[in-house]
């Protein structure tokens, strides 16, 4: 790991994105039955999982340090007539950045959504998971 000891502690936040690529007759399908699938409320299901997924993070993630976040968002929502789109939102008080937890929270909530709607096709595309923002460190950064 890096030690940050020595670094002040400040108010880190970040934000990352995932979009997640639908076939046609899977949005159709969500649309019609409320975005339930026979496992549940797909969107309800992928907000649930990309917290714990972030708050798990160092425990995933080899020489990343383990983080109590202070708070963790997800959006879920559709993003043009085939896609779904996903912000994971992390911060924290702290030495070191929430980077990894947004993304994580972002991959997981899109893994999920997958995992929800595979029995109705596997042709959907995960794609796109980047850091969209991240502040309170050395170095600000926003995506244009």
């Amino acid at each position: 790991m890096v030690d940050v000891g020595g670094k002040k502690v400040t108010h880190r936040k970040a934000v990352a994105q995932c979009i997640v690529a639908l076939p046609e007759e899977v949005l159709e399908a969500l649309q019609k039955d409320d975005f339930k699938t026979k496992k549940g409320s797909v969107f309800q299901t992928a907000i649930i999982a990309g917290i714990m997924a972030a708050k798990k993070t160092g425990d995933l993630i080899p020489l990343c340090h383990p983080l109590g976040l202070h708070n963790c968002e997800i959006d879920v929502k559709l993003n043009g007539p085939k896609e779904i789109i996903i912000h994971c939102t992390a911060s924290i008080e702290a030495k070191t950045g929430v980077e990894m937890e947004a993304l994580t929270g972002a991959s997981v909530a899109a893994l999920t959504i997958y995992d929800m709607c595979k029995a109705l096709s596997h042709d959907i595309v995960i794609k796109e998971v980047r850091l969209m923002e991240k502040t309170g460190g050395k170095s600000d950064f926003q995506r244009q």
